[in-house]
Protein backbone atom coordinates (compact mmCIF):
# COMPACT_ATOMS: atom_id res chain seq x y z
CA UNK A 1 0.00 0.00 0.00
CA UNK A 2 1.61 3.24 -1.17
CA UNK A 3 1.26 6.56 0.70
CA UNK A 4 -1.27 7.74 -1.89
CA UNK A 5 -3.30 4.58 -1.31
CA UNK A 6 -3.20 5.21 2.45
CA UNK A 7 -4.41 8.76 1.86
CA UNK A 8 -7.23 7.42 -0.28
CA UNK A 9 -8.20 4.91 2.40
CA UNK A 10 -8.26 7.67 5.02
CA UNK A 11 -10.48 9.85 2.82
CA UNK A 12 -12.89 6.99 2.22
CA UNK A 13 -12.96 6.13 5.92
CA UNK A 14 -13.73 9.71 6.98
CA UNK A 15 -16.48 9.76 4.34
CA UNK A 16 -18.08 6.76 6.08
CA UNK A 17 -17.06 3.98 3.67
CA UNK A 18 -17.69 0.67 5.48
CA UNK A 19 -15.11 -1.27 3.46
CA UNK A 20 -12.46 1.33 4.21
CA UNK A 21 -13.29 1.11 7.92
CA UNK A 22 -13.06 -2.69 7.86
CA UNK A 23 -9.71 -2.55 6.07
CA UNK A 24 -8.37 0.07 8.48
CA UNK A 25 -9.29 -1.97 11.58
CA UNK A 26 -7.64 -5.05 10.05
CA UNK A 27 -4.40 -3.11 9.54
CA UNK A 28 -4.43 -1.85 13.13
CA UNK A 29 -5.33 -5.24 14.60
CA UNK A 30 -2.48 -6.91 12.72
CA UNK A 31 -0.05 -4.20 13.96
CA UNK A 32 0.68 -3.14 10.40
CA UNK A 33 2.64 0.16 10.27
CA UNK A 34 0.21 1.36 7.60
CA UNK A 35 -2.57 1.04 10.16
CA UNK A 36 -0.77 3.29 12.62
CA UNK A 37 -0.12 5.79 9.81
CA UNK A 38 -3.82 5.75 9.01
CA UNK A 39 -4.79 6.37 12.65
CA UNK A 40 -2.31 9.26 12.75
CA UNK A 41 -3.93 10.78 9.66
CA UNK A 42 -7.57 10.53 10.80
CA UNK A 43 -6.97 11.20 14.52
CA UNK A 44 -7.89 14.93 14.27
CA UNK A 45 -11.34 13.82 13.09
CA UNK A 46 -12.04 11.84 16.29
CA UNK A 47 -13.54 12.76 19.66
CA UNK A 48 -17.18 13.05 18.61
CA UNK A 49 -18.55 9.56 19.37
CA UNK A 50 -20.10 8.46 22.65
CA UNK A 51 -18.11 5.38 23.70
CA UNK A 52 -19.94 2.95 25.99
CA UNK A 53 -18.22 -0.12 27.45
CA UNK A 54 -20.24 -3.12 28.61
CA UNK A 55 -18.54 -5.54 30.96
CA UNK A 56 -19.60 -8.45 33.13
CA UNK A 57 -19.36 -12.20 33.46
CA UNK A 58 -19.92 -14.49 30.45
CA UNK A 59 -23.56 -15.34 29.83
CA UNK A 60 -24.96 -12.18 31.40
CA UNK A 61 -26.43 -11.12 28.05
CA UNK A 62 -24.07 -8.34 26.99
CA UNK A 63 -24.35 -9.10 23.27
CA UNK A 64 -28.15 -9.29 23.39
CA UNK A 65 -28.26 -6.04 25.33
CA UNK A 66 -26.03 -4.33 22.76
CA UNK A 67 -28.28 -5.60 19.98
CA UNK A 68 -31.33 -4.10 21.70
CA UNK A 69 -29.51 -0.81 22.34
CA UNK A 70 -28.37 -0.70 18.71
CA UNK A 71 -31.95 -1.16 17.52
CA UNK A 72 -33.14 1.67 19.76
CA UNK A 73 -30.32 4.03 18.75
CA UNK A 74 -31.02 3.38 15.08
CA UNK A 75 -34.70 4.22 15.65
CA UNK A 76 -33.43 7.52 17.04
CA UNK A 77 -31.50 8.09 13.81
CA UNK A 78 -28.02 7.59 15.26
CA UNK A 79 -25.23 5.59 13.57
CA UNK A 80 -23.67 2.79 15.61
CA UNK A 81 -20.38 0.93 15.82
CA UNK A 82 -19.96 -2.28 17.83
CA UNK A 83 -16.68 -3.85 18.94
CA UNK A 84 -17.16 -7.31 20.44
CA UNK A 85 -14.00 -8.59 22.09
CA UNK A 86 -13.85 -12.39 21.97
CA UNK A 87 -11.52 -14.93 23.56
CA UNK A 88 -8.54 -15.74 21.37
CA UNK A 89 -7.97 -19.09 19.75
CA UNK A 90 -4.92 -20.62 21.44
CA UNK A 91 -3.68 -21.66 17.97
CA UNK A 92 -4.46 -18.81 15.55
CA UNK A 93 -4.95 -15.97 18.10
CA UNK A 94 -8.14 -15.11 16.20
CA UNK A 95 -11.57 -14.37 17.68
CA UNK A 96 -13.06 -17.64 18.85
CA UNK A 97 -16.72 -17.14 19.72
CA UNK A 98 -17.89 -14.57 17.17
CA UNK A 99 -20.47 -12.63 19.21
CA UNK A 100 -21.69 -11.06 15.97
CA UNK A 101 -24.05 -14.05 15.70
CA UNK A 102 -26.27 -12.31 18.27
CA UNK A 103 -26.28 -9.12 16.18
CA UNK A 104 -27.39 -10.62 12.87
CA UNK A 105 -30.53 -8.47 12.61
CA UNK A 106 -28.30 -5.42 12.04
CA UNK A 107 -26.05 -6.88 9.33
CA UNK A 108 -27.90 -5.22 6.43
CA UNK A 109 -28.08 -1.81 8.10
CA UNK A 110 -25.40 0.40 6.53
CA UNK A 111 -25.43 2.68 9.58
CA UNK A 112 -24.36 -0.18 11.87
CA UNK A 113 -20.79 -1.47 11.76
CA UNK A 114 -20.01 -4.60 13.79
CA UNK A 115 -16.57 -6.04 14.36
CA UNK A 116 -15.30 -8.93 16.50
CA UNK A 117 -11.74 -8.64 17.75
CA UNK A 118 -9.62 -11.18 19.61
CA UNK A 119 -8.45 -10.25 23.09
CA UNK A 120 -5.06 -11.87 22.29
CA UNK A 121 -4.85 -13.14 25.85
CA UNK A 122 -5.37 -9.74 27.46
CA UNK A 123 -6.41 -10.47 31.06
CA UNK A 124 -8.48 -7.31 31.31
CA UNK A 125 -10.83 -8.50 28.58
CA UNK A 126 -9.70 -6.09 25.86
CA UNK A 127 -7.09 -6.32 23.13
CA UNK A 128 -4.37 -3.70 22.59
CA UNK A 129 -5.94 -2.52 19.33
CA UNK A 130 -9.39 -1.88 20.82
CA UNK A 131 -9.00 1.86 21.38
CA UNK A 132 -7.41 2.26 17.95
CA UNK A 133 -10.39 0.50 16.35
CA UNK A 134 -12.76 2.70 18.35
CA UNK A 135 -10.90 5.79 17.12
CA UNK A 136 -11.31 4.59 13.52
CA UNK A 137 -15.04 4.06 14.04
CA UNK A 138 -15.22 7.54 15.56
CA UNK A 139 -13.41 9.03 12.55
CA UNK A 140 -15.81 7.18 10.25
CA UNK A 141 -18.73 9.06 11.80
CA UNK A 142 -20.22 6.48 14.16
CA UNK A 143 -22.11 8.43 16.80
CA UNK A 144 -22.44 5.61 19.35
CA UNK A 145 -19.72 3.00 19.85
CA UNK A 146 -20.41 -0.02 22.05
CA UNK A 147 -17.43 -2.00 23.37
CA UNK A 148 -18.23 -5.47 24.66
CA UNK A 149 -15.51 -7.14 26.71
CA UNK A 150 -14.74 -10.82 26.66
CA UNK A 151 -16.19 -11.43 30.12
CA UNK A 152 -13.60 -12.44 32.71
CA UNK A 153 -15.25 -11.72 36.03
CA UNK A 154 -14.00 -9.33 38.68
CA UNK A 155 -10.57 -8.88 37.04
CA UNK A 156 -12.15 -7.22 34.03
CA UNK A 157 -11.37 -3.58 34.67
CA UNK A 158 -9.46 -2.52 31.55
CA UNK A 159 -12.70 -1.17 30.13
CA UNK A 160 -12.32 1.98 32.25
CA UNK A 161 -9.35 2.90 30.05
CA UNK A 162 -11.43 2.75 26.88
CA UNK A 163 -14.96 4.02 27.52
CA UNK A 164 -16.68 7.30 28.39
CA UNK A 165 -19.42 5.35 30.19
CA UNK A 166 -18.98 1.90 31.78
CA UNK A 167 -21.97 -0.43 32.13
CA UNK A 168 -21.66 -3.49 34.38
CA UNK A 169 -24.08 -6.25 33.33
CA UNK A 170 -25.03 -8.79 35.99
CA UNK A 171 -27.41 -11.74 35.93
CA UNK A 172 -29.42 -12.97 38.94
CA UNK A 173 -29.21 -16.57 40.05
CA UNK A 174 -25.75 -17.24 38.60
CA UNK A 175 -23.44 -16.35 41.47
CA UNK A 176 -23.01 -12.77 40.23
CA UNK A 177 -24.30 -11.54 43.59
CA UNK A 178 -21.20 -12.97 45.23
CA UNK A 179 -18.98 -11.54 42.49
CA UNK A 180 -20.60 -8.15 43.07
CA UNK A 181 -19.29 -8.16 46.62
CA UNK A 182 -15.71 -8.22 45.34
CA UNK A 183 -14.41 -4.69 45.16
CA UNK A 184 -12.57 -4.70 41.83
CA UNK A 185 -15.40 -4.83 39.35
CA UNK A 186 -17.82 -2.85 41.53
CA UNK A 187 -15.53 0.17 41.51
CA UNK A 188 -15.70 0.73 37.77
CA UNK A 189 -19.35 1.02 36.60
CA UNK A 190 -21.26 4.21 35.93
CA UNK A 191 -24.43 2.20 35.42
CA UNK A 192 -25.35 -1.29 36.67
CA UNK A 193 -27.71 -3.48 34.68
CA UNK A 194 -29.44 -6.53 36.12
CA UNK A 195 -30.32 -8.42 32.96
CA UNK A 196 -32.75 -11.35 32.63
CA UNK A 197 -34.79 -9.54 35.25
CA UNK A 198 -37.70 -11.99 35.04
CA UNK A 199 -35.67 -14.27 37.33
CA UNK A 200 -37.22 -14.67 40.83
CA UNK A 201 -33.93 -13.64 42.49
CA UNK A 202 -33.75 -10.28 40.72
CA UNK A 203 -34.99 -8.18 43.64
CA UNK A 204 -32.66 -10.02 46.02
CA UNK A 205 -29.73 -9.19 43.77
CA UNK A 206 -30.76 -5.53 43.47
CA UNK A 207 -30.90 -5.25 47.27
CA UNK A 208 -27.45 -6.83 47.58
CA UNK A 209 -25.99 -4.45 45.00
CA UNK A 210 -27.49 -1.45 46.77
CA UNK A 211 -25.99 -2.72 50.01
CA UNK A 212 -22.55 -2.94 48.40
CA UNK A 213 -22.88 0.53 46.85
CA UNK A 214 -23.93 2.02 50.19
CA UNK A 215 -20.56 1.00 51.66
CA UNK A 216 -18.71 3.26 49.22
CA UNK A 217 -18.19 6.92 50.14
CA UNK A 218 -20.90 9.11 48.66
CA UNK A 219 -19.39 11.30 45.99
CA UNK A 220 -20.84 12.73 42.81
CA UNK A 221 -23.61 10.87 41.04
CA UNK A 222 -25.38 7.85 42.52
CA UNK A 223 -24.93 4.75 40.35
CA UNK A 224 -28.31 3.76 38.87
CA UNK A 225 -29.43 0.12 38.75
CA UNK A 226 -31.50 -0.75 35.68
CA UNK A 227 -33.51 -3.96 35.32
CA UNK A 228 -33.67 -5.30 31.77
CA UNK A 229 -34.90 -8.27 29.81
CA UNK A 230 -32.78 -7.64 26.73
CA UNK A 231 -34.17 -10.50 24.64
CA UNK A 232 -37.59 -8.82 24.75
CA UNK A 233 -36.34 -5.24 24.78
CA UNK A 234 -37.72 -4.58 28.26
CA UNK A 235 -35.86 -1.93 30.25
CA UNK A 236 -33.72 -0.98 27.24
CA UNK A 237 -35.29 2.51 26.82
CA UNK A 238 -34.60 3.14 30.51
CA UNK A 239 -30.98 2.06 30.05
CA UNK A 240 -30.65 4.29 26.99
CA UNK A 241 -31.99 7.22 29.01
CA UNK A 242 -29.43 6.52 31.77
CA UNK A 243 -26.63 6.45 29.18
CA UNK A 244 -27.72 9.88 27.93
CA UNK A 245 -28.06 11.20 31.48
CA UNK A 246 -24.55 10.04 32.39
CA UNK A 247 -23.12 11.57 29.23
CA UNK A 248 -24.78 14.90 30.01
CA UNK A 249 -23.51 14.77 33.61
CA UNK A 250 -19.84 14.11 32.79
CA UNK A 251 -19.95 16.83 30.14
CA UNK A 252 -21.52 19.33 32.55
CA UNK A 253 -19.01 18.44 35.30
CA UNK A 254 -16.05 18.68 32.91
CA UNK A 255 -15.26 15.00 33.49
CA UNK A 256 -15.46 13.83 29.87
CA UNK A 257 -12.20 15.48 28.85
CA UNK A 258 -10.60 14.27 32.10
CA UNK A 259 -11.65 10.67 31.40
CA UNK A 260 -10.43 10.79 27.85
CA UNK A 261 -7.11 12.25 28.95
CA UNK A 262 -6.73 9.34 31.41
CA UNK A 263 -7.71 6.82 28.74
CA UNK A 264 -5.27 8.20 26.19
CA UNK A 265 -2.49 8.34 28.79
CA UNK A 266 -3.06 4.64 29.52
CA UNK A 267 -3.07 3.87 25.81
CA UNK A 268 0.23 5.68 25.20
CA UNK A 269 1.87 3.83 28.11
CA UNK A 270 0.41 0.51 26.94
CA UNK A 271 1.74 0.97 23.41
CA UNK A 272 5.17 1.93 24.76
CA UNK A 273 5.27 -1.12 27.03
CA UNK A 274 4.24 -3.51 24.27
CA UNK A 275 6.76 -2.12 21.79
CA UNK A 276 9.53 -2.28 24.38
CA UNK A 277 8.61 -5.89 25.15
CA UNK A 278 8.65 -6.87 21.48
CA UNK A 279 12.01 -5.13 21.04
CA UNK A 280 13.43 -6.88 24.10
CA UNK A 281 12.20 -10.30 22.93
CA UNK A 282 13.68 -9.69 19.50
CA UNK A 283 17.07 -8.71 20.97
CA UNK A 284 17.24 -11.67 23.35
CA UNK A 285 16.01 -14.29 20.93
CA UNK A 286 19.49 -15.01 19.54
CA UNK A 287 21.61 -13.58 22.34
CA UNK A 288 24.07 -16.27 23.59
CA UNK A 289 24.68 -14.40 26.85
CA UNK A 290 20.96 -14.45 27.61
CA UNK A 291 20.79 -18.17 26.83
CA UNK A 292 23.65 -18.78 29.27
CA UNK A 293 21.83 -16.71 31.88
CA UNK A 294 18.64 -18.67 31.26
CA UNK A 295 20.56 -21.93 31.69
CA UNK A 296 21.58 -20.79 35.18
CA UNK A 297 17.92 -20.12 35.98
CA UNK A 298 16.85 -23.53 34.67
CA UNK A 299 19.57 -25.22 36.74
CA UNK A 300 18.34 -23.35 39.84
CA UNK A 301 21.67 -21.59 40.30
CA UNK A 302 20.09 -18.16 39.71
CA UNK A 303 16.57 -16.94 40.49
CA UNK A 304 14.42 -15.27 37.75
CA UNK A 305 14.34 -11.85 39.44
CA UNK A 306 18.13 -11.69 39.66
CA UNK A 307 18.39 -12.79 36.02
CA UNK A 308 15.99 -10.03 35.00
CA UNK A 309 18.06 -7.49 36.94
CA UNK A 310 21.19 -8.56 35.04
CA UNK A 311 19.38 -8.25 31.69
CA UNK A 312 18.20 -4.74 32.57
CA UNK A 313 21.67 -3.74 33.74
CA UNK A 314 23.13 -4.94 30.44
CA UNK A 315 20.51 -3.00 28.50
CA UNK A 316 21.17 0.15 30.48
CA UNK A 317 24.88 -0.29 29.92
Amino acid sequence: MSPSTTDSLAERLVAGDRRALARAITLVESDDPRGWELVREVYPKTGQAAIVGLTGAPGAGKSTLISALTKLRREQGRSVGVLSIDPSSPFTQGALLGDRIRLTEHFLDKEVFIRSMANRGALGGLSEATLQAALLMDAAGRQDIFLETVGVGQAEVDIIDHADTVVLVLMPGSGDSIQALKAGVMEIPDIIVVNKADHPLTETMVREIRGVLSLAPAEGRQIPIVRTEAARGEGVPELSAELDAHREWIEAEGMLSERRRRNLRSEVISICANRLRRDLESRLQTDPEFEALLAEVVERRLDPASAASRVLEDLEG
